[in-house]
């Protein structure tokens, strides 16, 4: 028998409402983009939808644009794993921003794997909030 293909969609990416992670609702989108202001607290991320996949692990990873701890030591970029629920799974992949905002800006990469390939990849550029009232301006 032939092994099922699995269909991999990314339904939306960009600005979304806070989530809860112990929740089962996924965060709403407010605003398709990659270029996300570097506010406190802004949700930025992607939703994809996976069929076919049923037990199946992902492994997803954000890297983050050197962000250093008080120490000064870069952050590993933040990864982990999840099966893969039902045969028609959504899975929302994001992150926030803290204090201090000035080392948050930069380059946000957003992966997930499956089966040892890359299904989901979306960069975010986080810019700092009079950047991104420049480039408003500009129709970007």
């Amino acid at each position: 028998m032939a092994k099922r293909s699995v269909i991999v969609d990314m339904t939306s990416y960009g600005v979304y409402t806070k989530w809860d992670s112990r929740s089962k609702q996924l965060p709403k989108i407010q605003e398709f983009t990659t270029q996300v202001d570097a506010e406190i607290d802004v949700e930025f991320g992607y939703i994809i939808n996976i069929k076919k996949a049923k037990g199946e692990k992902i492994r997803y990873c954000i890297y983050h644009p050197n962000i250093t701890t008080e120490d000064g030591e870069v952050l590993e970029p933040f990864d982990g794993e999840e099966y893969v629920g039902n045969n028609d799974w959504d899975f929302y992949l994001g992150d926030t921003i803290w204090e201090p905002i000035s080392n948050k800006t930069g380059k946000w990469r957003m992966t997930i794997e499956l089966q040892g390939k890359i299904i989901a990849d979306k960069t975010f550029d986080l810019i700092a909030k009079d950047e991104a009232q420049f480039w408003k301006r500009r129709g970007f």
